[in-house]
């Protein structure tokens, strides 16, 4: 019953995951953590920067890593296959049919109006890390004084980095990473 679960829960999310892996998030996380209590949101938020870090889209990757987490190597090849399936079928469907009709007005509007939602869906995805990462709370707690200053402080060393001088992101995770190490060890 669990591979049924984990197959129909991605095979889910690989369907309405429109935008890419980061749109995704909140699709996974109400799947993984809301739906089916499989992981705990601080384990999601685990594996969710380990998905980001490994090569791969990032809903597939999670989609390997929970089948892992709650069935072994058979739940990962599982809730990848769920994860990946729809995604083919839809691209080539959806291909198909925007050569033939790339040109009408209604398609054109129908691709203006997905593009906000899709933003939105990132945005929330970016602000619930944002928060696990310097609340250790899904949602922003009563009292905004327990903050981790740590957190806090890597964030935004490693978005000014990012910005100023567009540094490789990989290195940046590296620096965050090592600074996490020491922070932990002192």
């Amino acid at each position: 019953m669990i591979y049924l679960e984990l197959f129909w829960s991605f095979f889910q999310i690989g369907l309405f995951s429109i935008g890419g892996g980061y749109a995704a998030m909140p699709l996974i996380q109400s799947q993984v953590v809301d739906i089916h209590p499989w992981l705990t949101m601080s384990q999601f938020a685990d594996i969710m920067t380990i998905a980001e870090m490994t090569p791969g889209p990032i809903a597939v990757n999670s989609a390997t890593f929970v089948g892992i987490q709650v069935a072994g190597i058979p739940g990962a090849v599982i809730a990848t296959s769920g994860c990946i399936l729809p995604s083919c079928v839809v691209v080539m469907t959806l291909a198909s049919i925007y050569y033939r009709f790339r040109e009408l007005k209604m398609v054109q509007g129908v691709l203006a109006g997905i593009r906000p939602a899709v933003v939105a869906m990132i945005a929330s995805a970016g602000i619930t890390l944002v928060t696990m990462a310097f609340y250790g709370e899904r949602v922003l707690p009563a009292d905004l004084s327990e903050i981790n200053v740590i957190s806090v402080i890597i964030f935004a060393v490693g978005f000014f980095v990012l910005r100023k001088w567009k540094v490789n992101p990989i290195y940046v995770m590296l620096g965050a990473g090592a600074v996490g190490i020491l922070h932990g060890i002192v």
